[in-house]
């Protein structure tokens, strides 16, 4: 049996596109929407109840599209939303923090676990709850790089103002003796040169992506919902909906997955939080 509904992936912004490309990397026969609220972005320096608002809104619209599965492919609305979104929506939603929490348990060897996020996802002690979950002998430090986000939807992946940034956030984690680093966010990965570089061989870097596509697949697979095409040609597609410019979307979004978006579509949500919003009780 084959399900051809598409899989709805969202950000904040570019971010989760990371999240798509393995996701389409690893399922090339399923179909996609991918909705970035880059009129809203960043997520991750907002109050939570906030993102959780957002979060509903687009959720909602990806289900009236009647998506078969939804990625929340930003950790700040995975920590906000996660669960009250599970409990609201009749599709199965997935988040990015339980993969990278599973990864990086399996990865350490000193049991010292670093977190590079958002100030909004530190906040909320996602990654730390998550990890003491599976091991509660694993310690965690979590670091904040709030100037991330906006460099990165600016186009800024190297250079000396990154380089800057990106060592006073890495210091702390590096004076701590983490031998695994999670990537935090779903826009990290574009960075995670640099990272590399400033941390070290000895250091392994974890991206919730991969993983998270992992478990796209377990979910797909389990419920019978996976795409089988009767050709092998047949290949999914993806459409892209945006809040703010479509063009600098296309622009922004092409460089990151090193192929032409030759369309996106805008979209536009509710300005405010409305009463029969389950998310935010």
């Amino acid at each position: 049996m084959s399900d051809p509904r598409p899989i709805g992936v969202f950000d904040s912004g570019v971010g989760g596109l990371t999240v798509l490309a393995e996701i389409r990397d690893r399922l090339p026969y399923e179909h996609t929407i991918y909705f970035g609220d880059t009129a809203r972005v960043p997520y991750g320096v907002r109050d939570l109840a906030e993102v959780r608002w957002f979060a509903y809104e687009i959720i909602r619209y990806l289900v009236s599209l009647n998506v078969k599965l939804v990625v929340i492919a930003c950790n700040t609305a995975t920590a906000a939303a996660l669960m009250t979104a599970q409990r609201s929506f009749d599709v199965p939603i997935i988040g990015v923090i339980e993969p990278g929490a599973r990864a990086a348990v399996l990865e350490t060897r000193n049991r010292r676990v670093g977190v590079l996020a958002t100030p909004a996802t530190v906040e909320s002690g996602a990654y730390a709850k998550a990890i003491s979950y599976l091991d509660a002998g694993i310690e965690v430090y979590e670091q904040a790089a709030p100037e991330f986000v906006p460099l990165i939807e600016r186009g800024i992946t190297s250079g000396p103002e990154l380089e800057a940034a990106a060592r006073r956030y890495l210091a702390p984690l590096q004076e701590r003796g983490a031998d695994v680093v999670i990537l935090g966010c779903t826009h990290y990965p574009l960075i995670s040169e640099t990272i590399n570089r400033i941390l070290g061989p000895r250091v392994r870097l974890i991206s919730s992506a991969g993983q998270t596509a992992l478990e796209v697949g377990r979910v797909l697979s389990r419920r019978g919902y996976l795409r089988r095409p009767r050709h092998a040609e047949d290949l999914g597609s993806s459409v892209y909906v945006c809040t703010a410019d479509p063009e600098e979307f296309a622009a922004l979004g092409s460089r990151f997955l090193d192929q032409k978006i030759e369309a996106v579509l805008p979209a536009s949500l509710d300005p405010s939080p409305r009463s029969d919003a389950p998310l935010l009780y």
